[in-house]
């Protein structure tokens, strides 16, 4: 379970939208957003990832007093608005493919069906958690199709944009074919295999190239890769 309350990880527009169709009386009109990816030229195909985290996110949304105060410094919202989040819920549907399935372009991957308030405001983070996944998942299972069967380690956290795209990049990765991962809180967080051998450190710590392979050899005669 999240232990993060991400309500507020939306763009603003969504919430001047929000505001604006409450001012309408719009607040309970049933809509559908599909999130889908273009067609272009480099995209042949995707592999969908990050349902499991988008709807933790879903089921955990909550506007908390502290967020409330911090929308109504910016004087943008009344009374009336910032009342209407004291209580907000998602209430509506999510339909998906299962992660792991290969999808083309304009194909929906997720399908929201919520009042305009809830579709609205969660359109910003599902667009975060699942491009995010869906990417990283699709370039491994590309990898891992190229490797003809072969074993492929993933070892993006030292590149990847901050933390959680370095531990969610993991799980996608694992989605995506990888067999195993360099990221230690991410093989902890969802039970996949760990690997990992020795850096360029390790050797300049020796002598000679010879002197660190084989005082890594030593260490681990069972799993040498040199």
């Amino acid at each position: 379970m999240n232990e993060r309350n991400l309500t507020l990880l939306t763009d603003l527009y969504q919430l001047t939208m929000m505001n604006g169709y409450l001012k309408e009386g719009k607040e309970n009109e049933v809509v559908i957003f599909d999130l889908f990816f273009r067609q272009n030229a480099l995209i042949t195909y995707s592999l969908a990832a990050g349902l499991e985290q988008a709807i933790d996110y879903v089921l955990n949304l909550k506007f908390e007093d502290a967020d409330i105060e911090y929308l109504r410094s910016k004087n943008l919202f009344g009374d009336e608005f910032l009342s209407y989040l004291k209580n907000f819920k998602f209430t509506g549907d999510i339909y998906s493919v299962p992660e792991g399935t290969i999808v083309f372009p304009g194909e929906p991957i997720i399908t929201v069906k919520a009042n305009i308030m809830q579709a609205q405001l969660i359109e910003t983070a599902l667009l975060n958690i699942v491009n995010h996944q869906t990417l990283i998942a699709s370039k491994a299972a590309k990898v891992c199709y190229s490797a003809k069967g072969d074993n492929v380690m993933e070892f993006g956290l030292r590149r990847a944009q901050g933390p959680d795209a370095g531990i969610y990049g993991a799980r996608a990765a694992i989605i995506g074919g990888c067999n195993s991962t360099s990221n230690v809180l991410a093989g902890r967080m969802f039970d996949i295999p760990i690997a990992g051998t020795h850096a360029h450190s390790w050797v300049m710590s020796f002598p000679t190239e010879y002197d660190a392979f084989k005082a890594y050899a030593d260490a681990y005669p069972d799993a040498t890769l040199l």
